[in-house]
């Protein structure tokens, strides 16, 4: 059984199982690609380095114990009152298709995806989770979804320095149905301190203007293993997950931008 989905329209047949192309890494190895990850470079550069790193990446995110992926669902699932068999997902920055894969085992079925690389892309397709991927570098292009759209709504481990810029969450607002979930993680260790200050001064406007309103903010210390040479041990990381609100305007959103 084949699951059909598409990457900007084009079907793509793979076969490819990363785990058992990729050499065995270590630690070292995943140091050194982390720190090149969070490096503040052009658009351009920054998807050559995830297409040229989708093959290790899940190995790589492994071994660095990176939790982000399992705390957003736990943490959406743990909120939803939906049909979950029924909910459209949109799982923004998706990568290799791990948020997606563990949704499914809550009950979740129907995915969209989008990620600026067609490597990462390529392996999310051969998952057979996504009934439809589409390349987008987030920030640079407008997030290719239709407005209040989608029951639930994740992006996890993009929103960091040298990722995804912060003006990308009224986006996520806007594909949002009234009603749906928005779920956002990002790290809260010292080299990502302004960036996570400067996300929740667009978050916190948001909730007191009554676009959404907060479900939780979960702070867990233990978010991934330490890469830097001033941090030992794990870095923290925090989850945000929003509500919707039914009675939202879009009137309300373009006052709020102005």
């Amino acid at each position: 059984m084949h699951a059909v989905s598409t990457i900007n329209g084009c079907a793509y047949l793979c076969i490819f199982n990363p785990r058992m192309a990729a050499a065995e890494r270590t630690f070292s190895d995943v140091k050194e690609v982390i720190l090149s990850a969070h490096k503040d470079t052009v658009a351009e550069d920054k998807v050559g380095f995830y297409n040229k790193w989708a093959n290790n990446y899940e190995q790589d995110v492994d071994i660095l114990d990176y939790r982000a992926p399992y705390l957003a669902v736990e943490c959406l699932s743990a909120a939803f009152q939906g049909d979950r068999a029924r909910a459209v997902v949109l799982d923004v920055a998706c990568g290799t298709g791990l948020v997606a894969s563990l949704l499914q085992k809550m009950g979740f079925q129907n995915f969209h995806g989008v990620d600026g690389s067609e490597g990462m892309l390529r392996l999310a397709h051969s998952k057979g989770l996504y009934q439809d991927l589409k390349q987008c570098i987030l920030g640079a292009r407008p997030l290719p979804a239709p407005a209040e759209s989608y029951d639930a709504v994740l992006i996890v481990g993009a929103l960091s320095v040298g990722q995804v810029p912060c003006s990308v969450i009224r986006e996520l607002w806007q594909v949002t149905k009234p009603g749906g979930y928005v779920c956002m993680t990002t790290r809260a260790n010292a080299s990502n301190r302004e960036y996570k200050e400067e996300l929740e001064s667009v978050l916190r406007p948001m909730e007191q203007t009554g676009l959404w309103s907060r479900v939780t903010v979960l702070e867990e210390d233990l978010w991934e293993k330490a890469v830097s040479d001033q941090e030992s041990g794990y870095i923290p990381g925090v989850v945000y997950l929003y509500k919707k609100s039914v009675g939202a305007t879009h009137e309300q959103f373009n006052a709020m931008n102005q």
